[in-house]
């Protein structure tokens, strides 16, 4: 897939994030890179061998300041690492990314790794007790 397919991607993906959360997104872009550098998965404490799908790079929501100096929020999501995810667990691309720009923004909004993660496991078991 073409850079710019999944730039268009991303963008439908964010469109469908709803609106009360999107209308609080301030001073962030949504931003498609090929790949995470390996600056970053170092930065990061990546295991060799592994990688990220997107990370929020910016001040949480709470933490921002009321200057005109500061500096966007960017939330990058990877091109290469969402197409592997989406074929090594059998979901669409389109899937993958939503399911990283809300892993994503769930960081702009303040909550930490440990937090997002307890919110998408829950997030799954309804979805899964929806569908039975």
């Amino acid at each position: 897939m073409t850079l710019e397919t999944f730039e268009t991607i991303v963008a439908e993906e964010a469109a469908k994030i709803p609106e009360k959360f999107l209308k609080k997104l301030k001073n962030v872009a949504f931003v498609v890179e090929e790949r995470p550098s390996d600056e970053l998965l170092e930065e990061m404490d990546v295991p060799e061998g592994e990688t990220i799908l997107g990370i929020f790079d910016g001040v949480s929501l709470g933490e921002q300041g009321s200057g005109p100096w500061e500096m966007p929020g960017r939330i990058v999501v990877f091109k290469k690492p969402s197409e592997d995810e989406a074929a090594d667990t059998g979901m669409s691309v389109h899937e993958v990314v939503y399911d990283t720009l809300w892993h994503e923004v769930a960081h702009y909004f303040g909550m930490d790794e440990h937090e997002v993660m307890h919110a998408e496991k829950k997030k799954k078991m309804e979805k899964s007790k929806r569908e039975e």
